[in-house]
Formats: C-alpha cells, structure tokens, sequence
C-alpha cells in the first residue's frame, strides 16, 4: 500500500526566527519519497514556511486521511501562547505577540491523527523552543497521541541573535539519502548519534512517544564512531492509550483489544460507514454508564462519531454531534477558549457549512450562532460568517 509522507518546515520571519528550517527542506526532498515512507511507493507534500495556520491544518488533514503509513517530518521552532500557555508551531507570520492567531497549535496534530490506526503513524520532529516554551516542556509532555510514534529531538533557545540550524533533521535526510531505511528507531539513534558530537547536549530527546532528558555522559568513555554518548537523566512517559470502560469492553467487542480504534480504521477504509459508527456507539454507551456522559472518555467516542460522520458523508450530523460535544464541555465547566471547546465548534461550524439541504442547514444556524457566540474560536469573523450565511438561507425559504 503507498505510504504519505507530509514535509513541513516553518519559522517567523526576522528577528523572531530561532532556526533556520526550510534549510532542510532541499535535503530532505533528495531522498526518494519511498525511502522517506518506508513503503515501495509514496506521495509526498511538502509546505516550506507556510503563512496561515488553516493551511497546514489543511495538509496535515488531508494527509491524516489518506489509506497506507504516514510519516510526518516536522521541522520549526515552538512558542507558547501567552493566554493559554499552550505549545504551537511557529509560522512564517508569528511573533511572541500574536502566537494564538498566526501559529499552528500542537494539539492540532494530536486531534488530526487520533483516528489513524495505531502502528501505521510516525512523526519526526526537530524542533527549537523560545525561552518560554523550554520552560514549559520541563513540567510537560509533547506528544501528538497515543497511537503516533513520535520521535525526534527538541533544542534550548540559541544564542542571543543566533539562528540554529536543523542539525537532527539534516542528519536523518542525510542517512536516508545514503541508501537503505533502517527501522524509524534505529534511524532516530543513528541520527542523535551524529549531532551529538556537535556540542548540543540538554536536547529534549522524544523517542516513540516518551521523552527522556539527555545530559553529556563521562568524557572518558571509549565510544565506537567517534562520538560522545549520552547518558538519560530521567524519563517522562507520554499518555497512556485509550482503555476500556471500567468492567472491560461492552458485550460483544471482547476479544478486540484494548483499543478499537485499529477496527473502526479499518471498516472506515473499507467503506463500511455503519458498522464503524455502531462500533464507537457502543463503545460511548459503555464509557457513558461506567463514566458517566460527560466524562472524557464518553466525550472522546462521541468525538470519533462526529468524526466517522464527516467520513462518511453525513456533514449534518457531523454538525449536530459537535455541537453537543461543545455544549457537553460547557456545561461541564470548561473554558470557552479552551482548545477541546474551540475545536468542537470550529468543526461544527465547519461541517455546517458542508450541509447540501438549505433547509437542514437553516435548522441548525440558530444554534450554531449562539454557540459561535459563545466560542468566537481563534479566526477572526467566524460568527460574521454564519449570521450572513444563515441570513442567506434564510432569503432562500
């Protein structure tokens, strides 16, 4: 089956930049896009210092979405937001100011990657973070989900005035273009092997999901190829995977694992909308008697029906069932700015604009504007949006 691979590489423009990314760009663009996926074949798409958020959020979604392994290459800086204090991607417009609005949030890729089918997901990232942002990954965990294998390495700011340059990634591109594809941990070693002779020690080293905090090891140790070891200080793991609901899976799912998000993957790559979404019903029935509705975990099931709708064509009820989502956290006392809130509208909103029946779709306005005016979400105008096209409708009666 061909594989995806999603080439991303991003940071501000002037004297915001810490790294210079799309440097990698050329090289990692070298290697055969086979080689890049580890499949026989493989489409490649590549954003070099994109502008807008939404537009990565296009790609990354696209991508999320195609059959076969993917593999991301993640390439930039990261800055918190000074609301929220919640990582993002730095691009090309971004500066400390306007993070929120011009930078691409982390948990976007963790949202966007939550229905893959574990084992068939790796991201590779080569990050450098702002002052701020490193105090942050001291006391957090970066990840993009619990089904993604997420390796790489995340730098300390440079030198006042200095931009760094993507050492990590240059080395990964530059073992990949010297033929063969080692397994992605094996390639994650030989590549920290590499740059770690080159004075970057106190990197954040991700490796499959956990993060481990490196220190240079005792100079005197005989290493084989030239190059200094390093010694892990400590190890934070990342999230555990979806579990079943207290008293194990619901009558009749025994026997698939823990986690079904690989058979809903499956059925949905098979075109069998229905018994996808009759799988995640009855798996947020489970969570919502042994949990209770509004826990995360009945929360999450929904999440995916909301989901498994918009795959399968169904934009309205995509709509209604993120919209109950984004009432459910409401009511259960979470922030209008919180990012679950503001996804679950945006995507509401998002579907409602994708309902072909004027009449459904004008059924439904009222309450998406009030729930936008509630959730004004990140883009600027979004309540704008549905007030005039709801008005439009409406003259369509």
């Amino acid at each position: 089956m061909p594989g995806t691979v999603l080439l991303l590489a991003a940071s501000p423009v002037g004297k915001g930049c810490l790294v210079d990314a799309a440097s990698v760009l050329p090289v990692l663009a070298a290697v055969p896009p086979a080689v890049l996926a580890g499949t026989d074949t493989a489409n490649v798409v590549e954003l070099a210092d994109p502008l807008e958020p939404q537009a990565v959020l296009t790609r990354l979604r696209a991508a999320a979405a195609a059959a076969g392994p993917l593999t991301v290459f993640v390439t930039g800086q990261l800055q918190l937001d000074r609301r929220q204090h919640l990582p993002h991607l730095a691009l090309a417009r971004t500066t400390p100011s306007t993070v929120r609005y011009t930078g691409f949030p982390w948990h976007w890729f963790r949202e966007e990657l939550r229905l893959r089918a574990a084992g068939t997901t790796t991201v590779v990232v080569d990050l450098h973070a702002d002052a701020e942002a490193w105090g942050w990954l001291r006391g957090q965990v970066l990840e993009c989900g619990p089904t993604v294998a997420l390796y790489g390495r995340v730098a300390p700011p440079p030198g006042r005035r200095a931009v760094a340059a993507p050492t990590y990634m240059k080395a990964v591109a530059t073992i990949l273009r010297s033929g063969g594809r080692p397994a992605v941990e094996q390639l994650h070693q030989m590549a920290l092997g590499r740059i770690a002779g080159e004075g970057e020690v106190g990197d954040l080293v991700l490796s499959g999901g956990a993060r481990v905090e490196f220190a240079p090891a005792a100079p005197s140790l005989p290493v084989p190829g030239g190059y200094r070891p390093q010694t892990p200080v400590s190890a934070l793991k990342g999230p555990r995977p979806q579990t079943p609901p207290a008293g194990g899976p619901p009558d009749g799912l025994v026997g698939l694992g823990d986690d079904p998000h690989a058979a809903i993957s499956t059925a949905v790559q098979a075109g069998n909308h229905s018994e996808a979404d009759a799988l995640a019903a009855r798996w947020e029935q489970a969570a919502a008697v042994s949990r209770g509705v509004g826990s995360e975990e009945a929360l999450h099931w929904a999440e995916v029906r909301a989901d498994l709708a918009m795959f399968a064509g169904d934009a309205e009820r995509s709509c209604r069932t993120w919209m109950a989502v984004a009432a459910a956290r409401l009511a259960a006392g979470q922030a209008v700015d919180a990012p679950a809130v503001e996804a679950a509208v945006d995507r509401a909103h998002h579907q409602w604009g994708r309902i072909g029946d004027a009449a459904r779709a004008r059924e439904l306005g009222p309450a998406l504007a009030e729930l936008r005016g509630r959730v004004p979400g990140r883009r600027q105008g979004a309540l704008d949006h549905v007030q005039r096209q709801l008005r439009q409708l409406q003259l369509q009666a």
